[in-house]
């Protein structure tokens, strides 16, 4: 057959076929990478918490050095003053835990007694045996499933073992990321030869929006925090403390943390407190939410990730999915590393880095000369 009379292949339908089969690869590719990070995930997690842990203090440690203290010594103060802060906060949790407890017992019987009062006179008009027989079966419910908690707590001690040995390995990693951080990514890209210079440009441009992040979500934690602690104690509500700390760690997970350690804080008020103040408190939560959707996270985080709240509510399910809620936590800094440093990494037009042009620390400017470019190409500038 003559070769201008064989049947040609559609131009789309080409197209998409080789799309289809790059697809492929690219998603054979990550389900390896998930299925090994799956299998690591206690060595992953604490050296990604030890990244986000060395984001946040390595200025204070350049701070420290600029003042004339060794390298050493800088690192070891940060780590102290670190450590010294979470200790101060859980001796003050747990004081306050143990010292508030009992009032929230007493209030809880008290709320107790109003609802089954309110169930009885009320417009139900249940019987007092009814709530009785109810109680006992609920009482007779938790009798029963002893045996499965005490199972469930023997096996939570191998997972108190395993979170330990997670906790140390995250300190000694942040440690030596804090001390030999410029030196560690010096090594890691010293093997790439021409695109040394194009992984520096990747490494800084993920290091500062890492930096960004970090920090932004620091103080949008700290807020709610703080207003949710002074709401609860003007309210009267025991466990100020405690939800608190609470609602600081879970503000780490964009729009959608501060609903579930909200809630948690609603059973506590509504147990406590009642209903009116139930519901006040709801209102103030649902003031907090909009707030930290239409202020705190456009002004403090997302003018330097520009990342869409849809976005973000997507790659917080994508992160769940994969990896529960230290996924859902780690999902949005790991997509905005990877979409800051992608455009360096691929060689394209290089997009302004998203504040300072250089490293806060882990990213020095590599030694030798810069990988070379296309003909008729401008030479690209970090």
């Amino acid at each position: 057959m003559p070769e201008d009379d064989a049947p040609r292949v559609p131009r789309l339908l080409a197209t998409l076929a080789a799309w289809s089969w790059r697809l492929i690869v690219v998603g054979i590719l990550i389900y390896g990478l998930m299925q090994i990070i799956s299998r690591l995930f206690f060595v992953a997690l604490p050296v990604a918490l030890a990244l986000l842990l060395c984001a946040l203090l390595m200025p204070l440690t350049d701070r420290l050095r600029r003042w004339g203290l060794p390298s050493l010594a800088a690192t070891w103060l940060t780590m102290l003053l670190a450590l010294g802060v979470v200790a101060g906060v859980g001796t003050l949790v747990g004081v306050r835990a143990n010292a508030e407890f009992p009032k929230l017992v007493t209030e809880l019987r008290h709320t107790g007694q109003q609802i089954q009062t309110w169930l009885v006179n009320g417009p139900f008009h249940l019987k007092q045996a009814q709530l009785e027989t109810a109680i006992d079966k609920v009482l007779s419910n938790v009798q029963q499933q002893r045996g499965k908690l005490i199972t469930t707590v023997l096996s939570a001690t191998a997972t108190v073992g395993e979170i330990a040995a997670g906790l140390i390995l995250m300190l000694f990693v942040t440690f030596f990321l804090l001390k030999d951080g410029p030196q560690i990514w010096s090594w890691l890209i010293s093997g790439s030869g021409r695109y040394r210079d194009r992984l520096h440009r990747a490494g800084s441009a993920g290091w500062v929006t890492l930096s960004h992040y970090v920090h932004g979500t620091v103080i949008v934690a700290a807020i709610h925090g703080v207003i949710i602690a002074i709401v609860l104690t003007v309210m009267g509500v025991p466990l100020v403390a405690p939800l608190a700390v609470l609602i600081f760690f879970a503000s780490f997970i964009p729009l959608v943390g501060i609903l579930f350690a909200g809630a948690v804080a609603l059973a506590v008020v509504l147990s406590a407190k009642g209903i009116f103040a139930g519901l006040i408190f709801l209102g103030i939560l649902i003031i907090e939410h909009q707030l930290e959707s239409h202020v705190l996270q456009p002004l403090v985080i997302g003018r330097r990730l520009h990342f869409h709240p849809l976005a973000i509510i997507v790659i917080l399910a994508v992160g769940g999915i994969v990896g529960g809620i230290p996924g859902a936590a780690l999902s949005v800094p790991v997509a905005a590393v990877i979409f800051r440093a992608w455009p360096h990494l691929s060689g394209s037009a290089d997009p302004p880095l998203p504040g300072p042009e250089s490293s806060p620390g882990l990213a020095p400017r590599p030694d030798g000369p810069p990988e070379a470019e296309p003909d008729g190409a401008e030479p690209q500038r970090a």
